[in-house]
């Protein structure tokens, strides 16, 4: 049986995400608002490092429902910076809670953040063709528009490297490699 070639993931948990998460369109508010966080609290360390902590993080941060990270305050925030099982960072944590107040305004605007952010791409993933891991980039001219938006709105942890890893990860950008099974099938 021929192994199925994939972009990355070297270890059970980042092939798992890699095969079944990173860069499968995604639509929904609480996941996109799951990927902001995490994304964010990725900021300076590697991505496996955040999955480890994934299911902690979620624990910690009430299923990563906006409505309830919005509200927490300066108690919370002490309990999550004890929690050994996140990224015990204050200022990442504070921007979660910052992040989140601003997820739930632009619901309200946009009627879900899925509409928002998804109408930066035209509704449609951008398909890169990336052909080789070299070709992969770190910042897109629409990585920093949104960064940029997202910014003068106040959010926090957005930089443009973050969002366009926010934006692989989501799917609104496919760059799968073009001999990855994984582009194969969001191809089709």
């Amino acid at each position: 049986m021929s192994e199925k070639f994939r972009c990355f993931g070297n270890t059970p948990l980042y092939a798992d995400y890699h095969d079944n998460e990173w860069g499968r369109p995604l639509h929904d508010d609480k996941k996109l608002f799951e990927f902001l966080i995490l994304e964010g609290a990725q900021a300076g360390l590697s991505w496996e490092t955040v999955l480890k902590k994934r299911e902690a993080y979620r624990e910690a941060f009430d299923g990563f429902d906006p409505k309830k990270v919005a509200l927490y305050d300066e108690k919370k925030v002490e309990k999550l910076l004890n929690n050994s099982g996140i990224i015990r960072n204050r200022l990442k944590i504070k921007s979660s809670i910052i992040n989140a107040r601003l997820f739930l305004d632009i619901q309200k605007q946009h009627g879900s953040f899925d509409k928002f952010i998804w109408a930066y791409v035209d509704n449609k993933p951008i398909d890169s063709r990336i052909e080789k891991p070299e070709d992969w980039m770190a910042t897109t001219p629409i990585s920093d528009k949104i960064s940029k938006d997202l910014k003068k709105m106040g959010f926090k942890f957005v930089g443009s490297t973050i969002i366009y890893a926010f934006m692989q990860a989501t799917g609104m950008v496919n760059d799968h490699l073009t001999k990855c099974f994984v582009y194969r099938e969001l191809e089709n």
